[in-house]
């Protein structure tokens, strides 16, 4: 399949290093099982992205790990390194890079949302035809999803952000509007951190296709949060 030339996904990667990613879910899971769960997660987002008309960069972190993630998920990938000091640096960077490149529009997701609703990628790109930034807010005060034209996109947004705080999307729709650049939003969604924001997503999709997803599969298969009482099997 040929991919749309002018329009690309940034999808935001840590590698799957036990004790290093999903640190908030390790205080109610072992470390073994949220290695895993995050990998599934990555998948399954993966999968999503697949569907979508745009070329595929995965953003990995850290930024010396490529052959890892070569050997991960593929010699075919198109891979960008994270570069920065801090999260708004390392997005900045990326949306460069790819603008550079010739890329007319681009959005950049995380691999925190393994449900991410497909059409929530598609309404994206769409919302960027009328708007000139378009933003997904999260539900924990963040943002899932940023996206820009090339002839709009604003470096200074990503500037003296408090990131990982609550503050996080108030923040940077004040920097938006600040740009007076016309922007539009998408439907709230969240991020999984916490072992309720895990509950949440099996709950939302216990009559959806994510049943067959990897992250659902290896919930079933170790017997994590998928009894009908919801008891936590945390230290297998």
């Amino acid at each position: 399949m040929t991919r749309n030339k002018d329009s690309c996904i940034l999808l935001f990667v840590k590698y799957p290093q036990k004790g290093k990613v999903k640190l908030r879910l390790s205080a109610d899971l072992s470390e073994e099982i949220v290695q895993e769960l995050y990998r599934c997660f990555v998948h399954d987002t993966l999968t999503t992205v697949d569907t979508i008309d745009a070329q595929l960069f995965i953003c990995f972190s850290p930024s010396n790990a490529r052959e890892k993630f070569q050997k991960w998920l593929g010699r075919n990938t198109q891979f960008l390194p994270q570069k920065g000091p801090d999260l708004g640096e390392r997005m900045k960077n990326c949306f460069i890079s790819v603008f550079k490149k010739g890329f007319r529009q681009a959005i950049l997701i995380g691999s925190d949302s393994p449900d991410l609703p497909a059409n929530f990628l598609q309404d994206a790109f769409e919302e960027l035809q009328t708007h000139e930034i378009i933003l997904g807010p999260s539900s924990d005060g963040g943002y899932y999803l940023i996206g820009f034209r090339d002839t709009s996109f604003e470096p200074s947004i990503f500037d003296d952000i408090e990131w990982g705080t609550v503050s996080v999307l108030s923040e940077t729709l004040k920097k938006i509007q600040d740009t007076t650049h016309p922007f539009g939003l998408l439907p709230v969604w969240s991020d999984v951190d916490t072992i309720s924001d895990l509950k949440t997503l099996i709950k939302r999709n216990r009559d959806t296709s994510f049943q067959t997803s990897q992250t659902i599969k290896y919930l079933q298969d170790n017997k994590i949060l998928i009894q009908e009482n919801d008891a936590i099997n945390s230290k297998k």
